[in-house]
């Protein structure tokens, strides 16, 4: 009985080695690969992410006045007690920050990049702040990793021209909203010259509505009222049906 018992454990422990060697066993859990970035989506060139290194960029003293107060925008965001939300591009959390303090203890926040760096500079922040109802994800290009149907509001600040997959991430955030949630977007306005931001970093409302609406949003509201940028609101279209083929860049 004990000769047999040990034959088994070999030839279980054989098993295992060659697992070991093989490199294991595949699993639904393994994420899968990532696709090709793109470099063009419906006529726009797609602009290069900022490096963590900038970030100090991003909580500069004059931003207030160059793109309005932090108060002024969270006043048309809306934000209820207790609503869930999600930066997209958060940084280092100039604006999660102020949502999470006006979602309250009853809300969250989803604080997304696909920069670890970034998310340590968050952690820090929140750490000082004491603030227990943020969330930091490190998402994928092409997946934010939000839960299904659970958003009031996603807010993507001066990012969205920078995803390299656009249209998968707008898919994905699609999925993430309520029915009657909403994505509040920051953009610089490429139609004012006088705007000093490289130009593929700003983009028009055209544009924006070209590419929203392609992906089964629908405009519900703009606030003109910024110095620099665009603020519109776009929510789910229900009768959105997706095209039939998928023409990168130029469908």
């Amino acid at each position: 009985m004990q000769s047999t018992m040990v034959q088994g454990w070999s030839r279980i422990g054989l098993f295992w080695m060659v697992v070991g060697l093989i490199g294991g066993i595949p699993t639904q859990a393994q994420e899968a690969p990532i696709p090709p970035p793109q470099e063009e989506y419906l006529g726009r060139t797609i602009a290069q992410t900022m490096s963590f290194h900038g970030a100090g960029w991003l909580i500069r003293p004059e931003r207030e006045d160059e793109e309005g107060t932090v108060a002024e925008i969270l006043e048309q965001l809306g934000i209820q007690p207790g609503w869930q939300i999600s930066d997209v591009g958060c940084g280092n959390g100039y604006y999660t920050l102020p949502m999470a303090e006006a979602a309250g203890e009853q809300g969250r926040i989803y604080a997304v990049d696909i920069q670890p760096e970034m998310l340590r500079m968050l952690r820090s922040r929140v750490n000082r702040s004491q603030l227990k109802n943020i969330e930091p994800i490190l998402s994928q290009p092409h997946d934010p990793k939000l839960p299904p149907a659970a958003l009031d509001l996603v807010l993507m600040v001066d990012v969205y021209h920078e995803f390299s997959h656009p249209e998968q991430m707008l898919q994905a955030i699609r999925r993430s909203l309520k029915p009657t949630g909403l994505i509040a977007l920051l953009e610089y306005r490429a139609e004012d010259p006088n705007v000093p931001i490289k130009p593929l970093h700003k983009m028009t409302k055209q544009q924006i509505d070209r590419e929203y609406t392609s992906n089964g949003f629908k405009l519900v509201r703009e606030y003109d009222g910024l110095p620099w940028q665009h603020l519109v609101f776009y929510g789910i279209d229900p009768d959105w049906q997706p095209a039939q083929t998928n023409d990168r860049g130029s469908r």
